[in-house]
């Protein structure tokens, strides 16, 4: 299967291409490097003829030395010593010629040596014999002597000579087979290459033959795609643009014009023509799209009204990105919708919102009033059941005196509900302003505000050290006081009350009851107790406002505390789970996100 598609994708064509190419190239280097053999082959050659030509001059220099030294001997006539003088110049630049020739062939360099040895020797013995002949007969046994060494150094020089043409001729016979052999190669390359060239051009045309038939079904398609795109748009209540950066020339598909209620490609002058229908208020914001800024940042969606042809009032919003083709041009696509009813709705939303808030402000000076204006008369109350206790308690009648205390402990409830609602309140709407605070200090100071029913119920209470967090202080504060209070409040009769305080980092991704959509770090805090604990079905509902598991006359409270802890760690971006069992007591999990 992988193969199939590798032959039918546009890489093996390419492929073919390049093989094809590197096929004729390959085939010019073979041509190439047989001419280079055959120049070489001409040029070795010469170069053998040359050599083997200047030994035989040099050897012609040598002869004619020797024939003027016999001349002179038996005539006495100088005039015979004129190729014997005029040799030594001719000998020497025979050979400096035939040591250039030798360059780079070790063998003839020592060869050459040996040579230059026995010329020397042939023209000192030669010098040496013309002197004697100066003062001695010819007949004389010395010159005698010093002729048939001459003789015989002469014999040598020719047979070094011969030596050097010899190898010389080997050389070029070598060379000649290594030159046989390659050519003879040459041809079945060429031959094998070039059908090889043919069968690939081959394969690639009628690969070629088949791109065109899937490139007219692909044009066919692309077609049919862009009359579905063009519905998409008049469906979609969009329109789709093109900017040449490079040239500012804009493309508009024909339902821009639609949206501006013009007949489509009614106008050819891009941005100009569209900015007739742009708002005046709103053209500012096409200031800069056709410059060089765009070719680093995208253009960020926007969104502005037009007046349409019919002079109606519409919003449209723009947005685009720069890609670069492969001309190298870069262009900026886009799509402009008509956002109307989204912008309308949005606005009508904005109202209502401001609307809310409004009330929720209302709502809130009530509640503040409200709560306030209710503590006089409660204080009046008080003050009155205290007096009329103080001074007529005694001389009420014993249903009397159960009234006045029922009152009392009805006011007390009141006062404690309010200050909770105000708690709640403060908790749900209060301003948010997180600092880094140690947690330590703010359990400090929970339980300095709650020493008084500490020290009443001899509770012990056990803690790590907590970390520093970036929170609000006063809200931390007050769910410390309110998760102490509440073991507290909730400790069995009879026994020391014992709250365990425990810390430790955590990841969403280590704790069950932490949604595993979120990667955030937490920071899990749990509260411990051995109270009177609950049954784990009530887990939930104990943080429901005003819900209570006992009667009011078993345990004070007013069923918020709960309700506000909820509100403080939601506001911190945590959760908080309860835990408990009857008789063993409770535990409170907290998770204060480390981002809140």
């Amino acid at each position: 299967m992988k193969l199939n598609a590798f032959y039918k994708s546009p890489i093996f064509l390419k492929s073919i291409f390049v093989v094809s190419i590197f096929a004729i190239f390959f085939i010019s280097a073979i041509t190439y490097k047989h001419i280079n053999l055959l120049n070489n082959s001409a040029k070795w050659v010469n170069h053998s003829y040359d050599i083997n030509l200047e030994l035989e001059r040099l050897f012609s220099y040598l002869k004619d030395s020797e024939t003027g030294q016999r001349g002179f001997l038996i005539t006495k006539d100088s005039t015979f010593l004129e190729p014997y003088l005029n040799s030594k110049e001719k000998i020497a630049h025979s050979f400096k010629i035939v040591k250039s020739y030798t360059k780079n062939d070790p063998a003839q360099e020592n060869n050459l040596r040996k040579l230059e040895l026995y010329i020397n020797k042939r023209q000192n013995y030669l010098s040496s014999a013309l002197h004697l002949s100066l003062k001695k007969p010819l007949g004389d046994s010395e010159i005698e002597q010093k002729l048939l060494i001459g003789k015989q150094t002469m014999d040598s020089v020719r047979s070094q000579i011969n030596t050097m043409i010899l190898l010389e001729k080997e050389n070029l016979k070598s060379r000649e087979l290594s030159y046989k052999d390659t050519i003879k190669v040459t041809p079945v390359f060429i031959y094998i290459t070039l059908l090889i060239t043919i069968v690939l051009i081959s394969i690639s045309y009628i690969r070629i033959n088949r791109d065109l038939h899937k490139l007219q079904l692909s044009n066919n398609r692309l077609t049919v795609l862009n009359e579905s795109s063009n519905l998409a748009e008049i469906v979609g209540n969009f329109g789709s643009w093109q900017l040449n950066i490079d040239n500012d020339e804009y493309t508009f598909s024909d339902n821009i014009y639609r949206l501006l209620g013009c007949e489509p490609q009614s106008f050819k002058n891009g941005q100009q023509d569209f900015l007739k229908y742009v708002h005046i208020e709103d053209k500012t914001y096409f200031e800069g799209i056709t410059s060089s800024k765009l070719e680093k940042d995208n253009l960020p969606a926007f969104t502005y009204r037009i007046i349409t042809k019919d002079k109606k009032l519409r919003y449209f919003r723009t947005t685009g990105r720069i890609v670069t083709n492969k001309s190298g041009q870069n262009i900026l696509i886009g799509t402009t919708s008509d956002v109307t009813d989204e912008v309308l709705a949005s606005l009508s939303l904005e109202q209502q919102n401001i609307e809310l808030e409004a009330s929720n402000k209302e709502l809130v000076a009530f509640n503040y009033v409200a709560s306030h204006d209710l503590q006089e008369p409660l204080r009046k109350i008080q003050t009155f059941i205290s007096r009329l206790s103080d001074k007529e308690y005694d001389s009420l009648s014993d249903s009397g005196k159960e009234y006045i205390t029922r009152i009392h402990s009805s006011v007390e409830r009141m006062r404690i509900l309010i200050d909770d609602l105000l708690q709640y309140s403060r908790a749900n709407k209060t301003e948010k302003i997180f600092e880094k605070v140690s947690l330590n200090d703010l359990l400090e100071n929970a339980k300095f505000d709650l020493a008084q029913s500490i020290e009443e119920k001899g509770a012990l209470i056990h803690h790590e050290v907590l970390p520093k967090m970036t929170v609000i202080p006063f809200q931390i504060q007050q769910l410390f006081i309110n998760l102490i209070g509440n073991s507290l409040k909730y400790s069995k009769e009879n026994v020391t009350p014992e709250i365990k305080i425990s810390s430790k980092r955590v990841t969403a991704l280590e704790e069950n009851m932490i949604p595993k959509n979120t990667k955030d770090k937490f920071y899990k805090i749990t509260f411990e107790d051995n109270g009177i604990g609950f049954e784990q079905e009530y887990a939930e509902k104990i943080f429901i406002l005003f819900n209570r598991l006992h009667n009011k006359n078993e345990y004070a409270g007013t069923g918020i505390g709960l309700a506000i802890c909820k509100k403080i760690v939601e506001n911190h971006k945590g959760y908080i789970f309860a835990e408990g069992k009857p008789n063993e007591g409770s535990k409170f999990t907290i998770f204060l996100s480390e981002d809140c």
